[in-house]
C-alpha cells in the first residue's frame, strides 16, 4: 500500500463526488419507484415484476457507474482487473478472518445473549427467510447484493475516498453514506430493512451503528491484501448467509454489533499507521 507504484494509482480514483451523487440518486430513485409498486393492492404479477427489476437495477447501477468511471483509463482497467486475482502474497489468516469473523461474532453474540435469558434455540438452523423479494428468490439476493455491492465500494468507491482521506475518516464517512443509501430499501413491503423497521427502532439503530465497525474490518482486509476486491465479496456473503441462517434473536444482533466494534477498535489500535496515516 506503501509503494509509489500503489500511490499513483491511487490518486487516478479522483471522483467521489460524482461517484457517490450518481450512485445514491439512480438507486434511490428507482427503489422509492419500487417501494411506491409495492404497496399498491391488488399486488399483481406485473407489479411483482415491477418492483423486483426496479430492486436490482438500483441494487446494480453503483458498480455500472463505478465501471464506466474506470474502463475508458487503461490504467484503472489494468488496476481493476489485477486486484481480482492478486491472491499470491496473501497471507492465510486473513483469508481465514473473511470466511469465519462473522460466524464467530454470531454465535459468541447468540452465547452471551444466553446469559440475559434469550432462548438457546437461536442456535437452530432457521428453516426460512427472515424477509421476502418480491420477483427473485431470497438466496438469490443473498449472493447478487452482496457481489453487486463489493463491486462498486471495493472496485471505485473505497479508494476514491481514501485517496483524499485517511483509511479511518474514510470507513466512517463510508459507513454512514451506506445507511444514508439503504435508507429507500425501508419502504419496499417484505424487504428486509422494511421487516427492520416494523421490528423495533433499536434493531433500526443497531443497522445504522453496525456499519461502522463492518466497514472498518472489511476495509482493513481489503488494504491488508493489497486492495483484492475478492476477499470483501466473499467477508459480504459470510454476513448477511450467517445473519440469516440462524433462528438469531434480533438482540444477538445488537451485541454482535457490540463485538464487532471490540473488534475494530483492536485493529485500529493494532494497526495505527495503516487507518491514521494518508496514502
Amino acid at each position: 500500500m506503501n509503494t509509489t507504484e500503489q500511490k499513483t494509482i491511487m490518486r487516478k480514483y479522483k471522483r467521489p463526488f460524482l461517484f457517490y451523487l450518481l450512485s445514491t440518486a439512480i438507486p434511490w430513485s428507482l427503489w422509492f419507484l419500487a417501494g411506491y409498486f409495492s404497496h399498491i393492492e391488488p399486488f399483481t404479477k406485473t407489479l411483482e415484476w415491477a418492483v423486483g427489476i426496479c430492486s436490482i437495477l438500483g441494487l446494480a447501477a453503483p458498480a455500472v457507474i463505478a465501471l464506466l468511471f474506470m474502463l475508458p483509463h487503461k490504467e484503472l482497467r489494468t488496476d481493476l482487473l489485477g486486484r481480482f486475482f492478486n491472491f499470491k502474497n496473501i497471507k492465510g489468516k486473513y483469508i481465514f478472518i473473511t470466511f469465519f469473523i462473522m460466524l464467530i461474532s454470531i454465535l459468541a453474540a447468540q452465547a452471551i445473549s444466553l446469559l440475559f435469558g434469550y432462548p438457546a434455540e437461536q442456535f437452530s438452523i432457521r428453516g426460512s427467510f427472515t424477509f421476502t423479494s418480491s420477483l427473485f428468490p431470497v438466496w438469490f439476493l443473498l449472493l447478487a447484493a452482496p457481489i453487486f455491492e463489493e463491486l462498486a465500494w471495493h472496485s471505485y468507491g473505497t479508494d476514491t475516498l481514501v485517496s483524499r482521506f485517511n483509511l479511518l475518516k474514510a470507513s466512517l464517512m463510508f459507513a454512514l453514506f451506506w445507511a444514508f443509501w439503504h435508507f429507500p430499501l425501508s419502504f419496499i413491503k417484505g424487504y428486509y430493512h422494511s421487516n427492520l423497521v416494523e421490528s423495533g427502532w433499536i434493531y433500526s439503530v443497531n443497522f445504522i451503528v453496525s456499519l461502522a465497525p463492518f466497514v472498518l474490518i472489511m476495509n482493513w482486509i481489503y488494504y491488508k491484501t493489497n486492495r483484492n476486491i475478492m476477499l470483501p465479496i466473499v467477508f459480504h456473503i459470510t454476513a448477511v448467509f450467517f445473519n440469516e441462517i440462524f433462528a438469531t434473536h434480533p438482540m444477538s444482533k445488537v451485541i454482535q454489533t457490540v463485538l464487532l466494534l471490540i473488534v475494530s477498535i483492536y485493529l485500529i489500535i493494532k494497526d495505527k499507521e495503516l487507518f491514521c496515516k494518508r496514502i
